[in-house]
């Protein structure tokens, strides 16, 4: 009987504490919520280390997208965006290759990465803020100034400089072009190396005769070249892998108010945007494969 009694009094004892356990799991989980709901109205702030600083994730020597001296256009792009917050900008610096993600976003040492392509599953990716293509880029007078396509038969005794494993490699080789290629590195130490500017000097020592890079690099150092060069986007080549992107933002997979409020920003100063990417020659194209007025394309 006294064995029955204890068990009995032992179940109830387990009884009040589960009940009490559980309401103390609904009460934190009530206040969760309605912190998140404030938190909503409050600029994301809860999902951000602190929400009153702009911390942007980005290489130290990435020209023309980003250094540690500010003269990148990613690095005018996020100051207009802290301003738009009217936040204070800081950055965690980190060589753009393997491993960028995981020790930058990943680490929560950053909350937002600019100039990543819409739909790359290693971040969470706002809405597009520019649309570019890979560029041709040729010296001026060569006789390949109104070359826009690699299938042009003019490229078959051109020696072509690419960048190894990118996109438009697939159509060199379609076009029975690599032969004559010289291929530059795909992942480099930002640090010491980069491909893009040993290409376009190449270019200009006529090392190579034209030169494929990524649109955003083509106009940069197109421009910068005396003569300036001629850059055009390569919209006409299809049947292999696309070569044109949205370039949007990444974020953490978790920060849906930081994302919403991001895309509030791209929407608001959309023409800013525009203006500061073709003030540095970034070649702009809309949906129709379309320059957009400033672009650095014909």
């Amino acid at each position: 009987m006294r064995v029955q009694n204890s068990t009995a009094l032992l179940q109830r004892i387990f009884g009040l504490l589960l009940v009490s356990v559980l309401a103390g799991v609904a009460s934190v989980a009530g206040w969760a919520r309605l912190s998140h709901a404030q938190g909503a109205g409050l600029d994301s702030g809860l999902e951000l280390v602190d929400p009153k600083v702009l911390r942007v994730c980005a290489d130290p020597n990435n020209l023309p997208f980003s250094n540690d001296k500010g003269e990148g256009f990613e690095n005018k792009f996020v100051e207009l965006l802290a301003q738009k917050l009217n936040r204070t900008l800081a950055y965690a610096w980190y060589p753009q290759a393997t491993g960028f993600v995981r020790n930058t976003l990943g680490a929560h040492r950053c909350d937002v990465i600019p100039g990543f392509p819409q739909g790359d599953e290693l971040v969470q990716s706002t809405n597009p803020y520019y649309r570019t293509a890979y560029a041709l880029v040729v010296r001026p007078g060569d006789g390949l100034d109104d070359v826009n396509s690699l299938a042009d038969p003019r490229l078959k005794t051109k020696r072509i400089g690419i960048v190894a494993g990118t996109p438009p490699a697939t159509y060199l080789a379609v076009n029975g072009l690599m032969d004559k290629a010289k291929p530059y590195p795909l992942v480099v130490d930002t640090r010491v190396e980069s491909s893009a500017v040993s290409m376009i000097g190449d270019l200009a020592s006529r090392e190579i005769d034209v030169a494929i890079m990524w649109g955003p690099i083509a106009g940069y150092y197109a421009r910068l070249a005396d003569p300036r060069m001629r850059v055009a986007l390569l919209t006409k080549d299809s049947g292999g892998p696309q070569l044109a992107y949205r370039i949007a933002m990444g974020v953490r997979a978790t920060d849906q108010n930081w994302k919403r409020l991001l895309n509030r920003l791209i929407a608001e100063n959309r023409a800013e945007i525009e203006q500061l990417l073709t003030g540095f020659g970034v070649p702009l194209l809309d949906e129709k494969d379309q320059p957009i007025t400033g672009a650095t394309t014909k």
